[in-house]
């Protein structure tokens, strides 16, 4: 089949993808190339030719009825009908099985600067993105429950108790920990991987969508990112402020059940320090979902918090400008930001969410089953 056109017989079960360049376009198709042969991925069919644009013609597998739902409508279904939890187990547990054995069989310990960069290594870099958008400027933060608004730089210099923990808020500090463990000399373990796994980019039955970041990515990075994902962008940041991403990227675009708040916010100015009391509140799908991945990735793939301190920074913080989130929910993120850079924070006690009340959740959520 040529690589400059698509059949005529196969265009209505096409999707076309365009590429900012050429070259984005050449190692889109070189990333997929890696992984053809080890994961479920949509045929690519050619790079159709037009003068102005970079295209990739790619297998529709929603069209050819190869796939059904994406992770996202998956999880936000077994939210509303605890019957659809196996088929959500049963998804994120191949999802996982996938990223453990990209790790075992194709990975190898090499300096991040051989990882694919630009998820990780292009937004800690130095007038990346990080800097743009926390360090070039002291935004202002109005904090719920009161009528004050602090900077991030006088937000640092105050002690904060968050559910009854200490923690410090200093955005600055943690990006230049980020930076300074994010080296691209640092050596980490990497395989070759779809290298951008999210809600979206997950179909059902398993089947991987979107090889802009494939290649050769960490495992600790892979984890942190879907781990974010299911967290706190998928059910949450994305539905609520990038609602046209979230209407376009999924096929049923359910309303989100996630729903972290601040339910209590008190400052002494005087001894310059915020009390906070938050719950993450999740659908019953997105709670079982995260203890899934927890366990397929941490417990079965031996990934510790430690490995994703660093990655979960640059998650948390890089991916929606800090501009676009109300003082209410940048709070939480910084909250959970700091939370994740203490070394006192385990796993468990991270990535806790609480799942409506409903008397078989809890036992699922507890033994959640293996991946095959």
């Amino acid at each position: 089949m040529s690589a400059a056109s698509v059949p005529k017989r196969a265009a209505a079960l096409t999707f076309r993808k365009e590429a900012a360049t050429r070259e984005a376009a050449e190692a889109e198709a070189r990333g997929w190339n890696q992984l053809v042969s080890r994961l479920q991925v949509p045929t690519l069919l050619g790079r159709p030719a037009l003068p102005d644009r970079h295209l990739l013609a790619y297998e529709d597998v929603f069209a050819s009825g190869r796939c059904e739902l994406l992770l996202g409508d998956v999880i936000a279904l077994a939210d509303r009908d605890l019957s659809g939890l196996p088929r959500l187990d049963r998804l994120v547990a191949g999802v996982c099985h996938d990223l453990r054995t990209a790790a075992t069989e194709t990975g190898q310990m090499v300096p991040l600067a051989e990882c694919v960069p630009d998820l990780y290594l292009d937004r800690i870099r130095p007038g990346g993105r990080l800097d743009r958008w926390y360090l070039q400027r002291d935004l202002p933060i109005t904090l719920p429950h009161t009528d004050t608004t602090l900077t991030l730089r006088e937000l640092a210099d105050h002690t904060v108790t968050a559910n009854g923990r200490p923690l410090t808020l200093n955005v600055a500090a943690i990006i230049d920990s980020a930076r300074h463990a994010l080296t691209p000399e640092r050596r980490c373990l990497a395989g070759l991987t779809q290298g951008d796994p999210t809600e979206p980019n997950i179909a059902d039955p398993l089947c991987w969508l979107d090889f802009e970041f494939a290649g050769r990515n960490a495992a600790a990075g892979e984890a942190a990112n879907l781990l974010w994902y299911l967290m706190a962008m998928g059910g949450w940041l994305v539905p609520r402020y990038q609602t046209d991403v979230y209407v376009r990227t999924l096929r049923l675009a359910l309303p989100a059940q996630t729903s972290p708040r601040i339910d209590h916010l008190q400052l002494d100015p005087t001894a310059r320090h915020i009390d906070i009391r938050y719950s993450w509140n999740t659908g019953a799908g997105r709670h079982v979902a995260i203890a899934g991945a927890m366990h397929g990735l941490c417990e079965q793939g031996g990934i510790g918090m430690d490995e994703l301190r660093s990655f979960l920074a640059l998650r948390i913080l890089g991916v929606i400008p800090p501009t676009r989130l109300s003082g209410h929910d940048l709070v939480l993120v910084l909250i959970k930001l700091a939370e994740s850079q203490d070394p006192a924070t385990g796993l468990d006690a991270f990535f806790t969410a609480a799942p409506p009340p409903h008397p078989d959740l809890g036992e699922r959520s507890r033994n959640v089953p293996a991946p095959a």
